[in-house]
């Protein structure tokens, strides 16, 4: 699959800041602080963008340590009584239409889903905006952080029992050790729980509907969705959930302090 590079995003940033410039400097009406505000922001979350992608491109694709540490998260998960990844993939593969949906919702959907999330709190609900676009910051940070720590994902223990979904079913992000793009072995945390969880709780407590049950909906579907494929272990999503819990607890702390 082909995402936006970080020389893309790069590029998308300096021009959203010259654009602010050029607004900024007309007469000042309520449509140019609306535009100038758009323009910040998809700056900020374009430059994001850029680290992450830069993060991704790191000669770090490298198995040393990853699966021995993949086998003592399988052997803790066992000593936790947690469900076994293995049984959830094998259910899935019982039906085509299922095991090729899965994978296409691991592949596609975490990244639209975010971008829309956060345009529908910019337009919808602007005072919740600035906390979970924070969020989002200190969370991606800190996956790119702890990916240093190499953990390779239940696909790559074919002895286990598992397969990688994607090699049957089509429509890899990842292909050879190297290519591709994201980190084979960046399975902890899993980054695509933590923007799942963030898209589902962000819905749920700025939305008044009562409707917005519904999209936490999204945050379980992707929690088995990365786990029936063999891309990660219940504990990565275990760990990117409680990243989200700690990046509240941090950013409602900075409000505090600074009011």
């Amino acid at each position: 699959m082909k995402w936006v590079t970080w020389n893309q995003a790069i590029i998308a940033s300096v021009i959203s800041i010259v654009t602010a410039y050029c607004v900024a400097r007309l007469t000042a009406t309520p449509r140019r602080v609306f535009i100038i505000a758009i323009c910040r922001e998809f700056s900020l979350v374009a430059f994001l963008y850029t680290l992450w992608r830069l993060a991704m491109v790191l000669p770090l694709d490298q198995p040393v340590g990853a699966l021995s540490r993949a086998r003592s998260i399988n052997t803790l998960q066992h000593h936790l009584f947690l469900p076994s990844e293995l049984s959830l993939q094998h259910f899935v593969m019982r039906y085509e239409w299922l095991a090729r949906a899965t994978n296409y919702y691991y592949a596609i959907v975490h990244v639209p889903a975010t971008i829309a999330f956060l345009v529908w709190l910019f337009v919808r609900h602007r005072d919740s905006y600035p906390r979970w676009r924070n969020v989002l910051a200190m969370l991606t940070a800190a996956c790119l952080v702890i990916r240093y720590v190499r953990v390779a994902p239940p696909r790559f223990l074919p002895e286990l029992g598992y397969i990688d979904l994607a090699t049957r079913y089509g429509l890899s992000v990842y292909g050879p050790v190297g290519t591709g793009v994201s980190d084979q072995f960046a399975a902890m945390p899993s980054i695509h729980v933590g923007w799942a969880a963030l898209v589902s709780f962000g819905i749920i407590a700025a939305s008044t509907s009562k409707w917005r049950w519904l999209f936490a909906s999204h945050f379980v579907i992707t929690m088995l969705a990365v786990s029936a494929t063999g891309n990660h272990w219940w504990l990565d999503g275990i760990a990117a959930i409680a990243l989200v819990g700690i990046a509240l607890r941090i950013d409602g702390w900075l409000r505090c302090r600074v009011g």
